[in-house]
């Protein structure tokens, strides 16, 4: 430690007067260990913020997690002999809850919505309802076949969102940004609480069904706005992403897109799902259109001849949005196409070539085991 911090000696002269000052090595290393200790503490007041930072965050997506908390059949008995007509309302609820989540899922998922539930608890319930109170058997057996149909169906939100947070990471992308940029997103509607009891209370079974299919939805809708259609039909790749000679200057430069060579007026199409942000000329890039996706993604289609899309127009993949041209800094008629990330330009390739393949896997409708089987399981 000496070596590093020699005894040192300074001079000054001021108004004829020459002084000497001298720095003793055990001084030096007294400061540059107040200086060290400065840093540490502000590294670590740093990595506490983000810790606390992330497990709120991880608190918030725990709530889309967590097991929901299910009602004994004690409970259930005190509820149906409490007021019968109560629990036929909050039933009736549930099943108008229920019918609304299965109008909107695929054929395939509708078709399996009747279940029966097997499970030790449901029929303890159905057991315990019917030898108290005789009336309400049935009652009893609606509300186990209801609970079964939220059990499939949570259990088919989460294997869907599981597959398209591991797509949307196979591509590169944070599937927990885009879940936090949908929570930022405009919404708003009359208050409508979700299969709530005659006490006001959401059942947490409905709730985590509910948190499931929002999250599946927040997820499925970034998958359709990454880039996965092919923006012109020529295979003719005529200049790749990075660093190139310039066709101008003949000087290295970055190239921040794909060119598609092609015939002036052949068509050009919206890489993903989005909306239309910007429409006209842009200075390099001749005319533009430009497409946000969502989740920080926008595309971007130059030096092109004439335009077929509005700004504020939604457009799905595939959609014609213009023609190829030769307008802006452009040796010859062609395609440029830009992928964004928050503005900053990343290779479109890699989504182009994979993103079909993930995507369509992701998109799988999988298949639900059966409510025995997961009765089973959970023995």
């Amino acid at each position: 430690m000496r070596d590093w911090f020699p005894d040192r000696e300074f001079f000054m002269r001021s108004q004829g007067q020459v002084r000497f000052i001298k720095i003793t090595s055990k001084v030096q290393m007294v400061a540059a260990g107040a200086v060290l200790i400065a840093l540490l503490a502000w590294a670590i007041s740093l990595a506490v913020m983000g810790w606390t930072q992330y497990r709120a965050q991880a608190d918030r997506l725990a709530m889309l997690e967590r097991e929901a908390k299910v009602a004994t059949a004690e409970e259930r008995v005190g509820a149906y002999r409490d007021n019968l007509d109560d629990v036929t309302q909050d039933l009736a609820k549930r099943q108008e809850f229920l019918e609304q989540m299965v109008e909107a899922l695929p054929e395939d998922v509708k078709s399996e919505g009747t279940v029966t539930d097997s499970s030790s608890e449901a029929a303890e319930m159905i057991e315990k309802v019917s030898s108290a109170i005789p009336e309400a058997a049935e009652l009893a057996r609606i509300e186990a076949r209801q609970l079964a149909l939220v059990e499939r169906l949570t259990h088919y939100a989460d294997i869907r969102s599981s597959r398209a947070a591991a797509a949307i990471r196979k591509l590169g992308l944070d599937p927990n940004a885009m879940l936090r940029s949908a929570e930022r997103e405009a919404m708003g509607g009359p208050l409508e609480l979700l299969a709530t009891g005659a006490n006001g209370e959401i059942d947490p079974r409905f709730e985590r069904l509910g948190l499931s299919l929002a999250r599946m939805t927040a997820l499925e809708r970034g998958l359709d706005g990454i880039p996965q259609v092919r923006p012109a039909s020529t295979m003719n790749l005529s200049s790749g992403f990075g660093y190139r000679r310039d066709p101008f200057t003949g000087r290295g430069a970055m190239h921040k897109g794909l060119d598609f060579k092609g015939a002036v007026g052949a068509p050009i199409y919206a890489a993903a799902n989005g909306r239309v942000s910007f429409v006209g000329r842009k200075s390099g890039y001749g005319n533009v259109v430009e497409i946000s996706h969502g989740n920080g993604l926008m595309t971007r289609y130059a030096h092109m001849s004439k335009f077929s899309a509005k700004v504020g127009q939604e457009v799905a993949a595939g959609d014609v949005i213009g023609g190829i041209g030769n307008t802006g800094r452009s040796t010859g008629p062609h395609l440029h196409f830009e992928v964004r990330i928050n503005d900053r330009a990343v290779n479109p390739r890699p989504f182009l070539e994979i993103a079909p393949n993930v995507l369509e896997e992701a998109r799988r409708v999988p298949e639900l085991a059966s409510t025995e089987s997961q009765a089973r399981g959970r023995q």
